[in-house]
C-alpha cells in the first residue's frame, strides 16, 4: 500500500515562493510516477508536474516557474514553486501512479493520493 503525506502549503503574495514536500512510503519512488496535482474551487483536478523514469513533465501554465524533484534516499518528492500567481491558488495533492507518466491526462492512472495541502496566493 502506497502512503503519501504532503506538507508545506500556506499563504503567500503574488511573486513569492513556496515549497511543497510529499513523503512517500518506502520503495514508492523507484516504481511509480510521482506527481503534483491541484484543484481550485469549482474546477477539476489537474496535473501540475510529474517525475518518473528520469524525466519531468510540466503543465504549460507552470513551466519555468515550478520545479519537481525527488530524493530517493529520503523517499520524498518536492515541488518548488516560484513566481506564484493568484491563479495558482488551489489545494495541491501528491499522487503516485504506474507508468506511463502523464501530466496532462487528468487523474487517470494515479491511484494513490495524499490528503492535500492548501496554497493561497494573494494579489
Amino acid at each position: 500500500q502506497v502512503q503519501l503525506v504532503e506538507s508545506g502549503g500556506g499563504s503567500v503574495q503574488a511573486g513569492g515562493s513556496l515549497r511543497l514536500s510529499c513523503a512517500a512510503s518506502r520503495y514508492t519512488l523507484g516504481s511509480y510516477c510521482m506527481g503534483w496535482f491541484r484543484q481550485a474551487p469549482g474546477k477539476e483536478r489537474e496535473g501540475v508536474a510529474v517525475i518518473g523514469g528520469g524525466r519531468t513533465y510540466y503543465v504549460d501554465s507552470v513551466k519555468g516557474r515550478f520545479t519537481i524533484s525527488q530524493d530517493n534516499a529520503k523517499n520524498t518528492v518536492t515541488l518548488q514553486m516560484n513566481s506564484l500567481k493568484p491563479e495558482d491558488t488551489a489545494i495541491y495533492y501528491c499522487a503516485a501512479g504506474l507508468p506511463p507518466c502523464t501530466v496532462d491526462a487528468g487523474t487517470r492512472g494515479y491511484n494513490y493520493w495524499g490528503q492535500g495541502t492548501q496554497v493561497t496566493v494573494s494579489s
